[in-house]
């Protein structure tokens, strides 16, 4: 990535989606074939992300975020790898980690890592994240987002996330305070953000 860390949040970022499309009757043995030929592929129809080509998980980004930042309140946490896994999408052209974020009545969640943390108010420790897997790109894509996001508390964050369309798609149908677990998916996330 050439952008310079100043210049990663600028509201007129550039998208393209350059990344193999599958339909659901897609040939087998042509998807199996191209699986083992990419080391990333997303079907941006289903939603499908073959996770085992993920080298980085949501466990190592939020260890390097809480290593950066300090303890920090878990939704605060979900809310920052929310937005590091959309602008990973708009300036690199790929998702982050291959965990799905959920829209929950408090904004975006990672359930894979919820299920971590669960029953914590605030974390310290990503025990089973390793930031060192971060490649150098990676890196500047987080703490760009750090430095625009990472400051400001998680009320703010949550209410960010609740005006923005993704979030919104992904709750359609359920009051604010209604539980669920819809996807945000991956395209709309690309979609808005590479508009602002």
């Amino acid at each position: 990535m050439n952008n310079t860390t100043e210049n990663k949040i600028e509201p007129n970022v550039s998208y393209s989606n350059n990344v193999s499309t599958y339909s659901d009757n897609s040939d087998a043995s042509t998807l199996n074939s191209d699986v083992d030929s990419f080391a990333t592929k997303i079907s941006w129809k289903t939603e499908t992300i073959f996770t085992a080509s993920f080298k980085v998980s949501v466990f190592d980004v939020a260890a390097y975020i809480v290593k950066i930042k300090g303890a920090m309140t878990t939704m605060k946490l979900h809310k920052l790898l929310y937005y590091c896994q959309a602008w990973s999408l708009v300036w690199d052209d790929q998702p982050l980690f291959g965990e799905r974020i959920e829209a929950w009545a408090n904004g975006p969640v990672v359930k894979d890592l919820f299920s971590y943390h669960r029953g914590l108010y605030s974390i310290n420790n990503i025990a089973i994240g390793n930031p060192n897997l971060l490649n150098e790109n990676q890196k500047e894509t987080i703490n760009s987002v750090l430095n625009f996001y990472g400051d400001k508390p998680s009320q703010w964050l949550i209410e960010l996330t609740h005006m923005e369309k993704p979030w919104k798609q992904a709750r359609e149908g359920l009051s604010t305070t209604d539980r669920g677990s819809n996807i945000i998916s991956l395209d709309s996330m690309a979609e808005y953000y590479s508009s602002l």
